[in-house]
């Protein structure tokens, strides 16, 4: 019989907390690990996505940083503005969640959605970015058939959270299907079914609209004005782009450093946690 794979269990005997805070009038939530004198570490999820993402990482890197996993705009039990988000929104809650933790500078790491709005903000804001990581992240490009699958899985999860449709967003993102992922389904489930989460999910998908996407892209001016050291990880499996991908935004970025982690999806945070946390930290603490 497989192993039960709990949330809980991979927090069991780790010191963190979960909480709100006000940031720019935002009810902000967080999962915080780490002694609050360490180098900030702030990790950014994807569309749809919560905190949970990085449950399995929270012990390792609050051994070395002040780490929070944050819900972003409008996402999880975070505010929702109420109007379509862009990356310009995220970027701004994101500088203001670092101003009300007193963090002057951080390391960003965000997966998918997260590490598109993370390059943005290291390439708008350098002065409080000390490293960068994209992981699988979105923003380089705009693919229509991955674009549509997005926005079906996310409208049909949030308009019907059933355990069908929120269980089929979360395999989309793995590369082992043969895993049920009860917990994070439950606990997806739980958020999906708050009043007026299925508005909230439409703010979320404004960027698979072409025209709002084409605006919001980062292109090789972009990518090019990163000055904070960047670590572009990519994945064997990930649904939304192929290695290729990962590798043309890495050459875009100065001195960035590739890697690849094989039989992941579009979370190698969750699915092979102790690859990541290896490698995340080589490259967090100067490697």
């Amino acid at each position: 019989m497989p192993e039960y794979e709990s949330i809980w269990s991979d927090l069991q005997g780790v010191p963190f907390t979960q909480g709100y805070l006000d940031v720019g009038g935002v009810r902000t939530r967080y999962l915080h690990a780490g002694d609050p004198t360490y180098p900030a570490l702030v990790l950014l999820h994807g569309s749809g996505g919560h905190a949970e993402a990085y449950v399995r990482n929270l012990k390792a890197h609050a051994a070395h940083f002040s780490t929070w996993s944050i819900d972003m705009l409008g996402h999880g039990y975070t505010g929702k503005p109420g109007h379509p988000l862009e990356i310009s929104h995220y970027v701004e809650h994101v500088i203001g969640f670092l101003d009300a933790v007193g963090a002057r500078r951080a390391c960003v790491s965000g997966e998918s959605l997260g590490g598109w709005v993370a390059a943005r903000v290291a390439i708008d804001h350098p002065e409080r970015v000390d490293r960068l990581v994209l992981n699988t992240a979105g923003g380089s490009q705009a693919d229509p058939e991955v674009m549509r699958r997005i926005v079906t899985l996310s409208m049909a999860a949030a308009t019907d959270p059933t355990w069908e449709t929120v269980q089929a967003r979360i395999k989309w993102l793995m590369a082992d299907k043969s895993k049920d992922y009860d917990d994070v389904v439950a606990s997806r489930q739980r958020i999906y079914r708050q009043p007026g989460f299925a508005a909230a999910m439409r703010d979320i998908m404004a960027l698979q609209d072409p025209e709002i996407r084409r605006r919001n892209l980062l292109g090789p001016g972009d990518y090019g004005r990163i000055t904070a050291p960047a670590l572009v990880l990519w994945t064997s499996d990930d649904p939304t782009a192929d290695v290729g991908e990962g590798r043309r935004i890495a050459s875009m970025i100065p001195g960035a450093r590739f890697e690849v982690l094989p039989d992941c999806g579009h979370w190698p945070q969750y699915e092979d946690a102790e690859s990541f946390n290896a490698l995340h930290l080589d490259f967090l603490l100067g490697g």
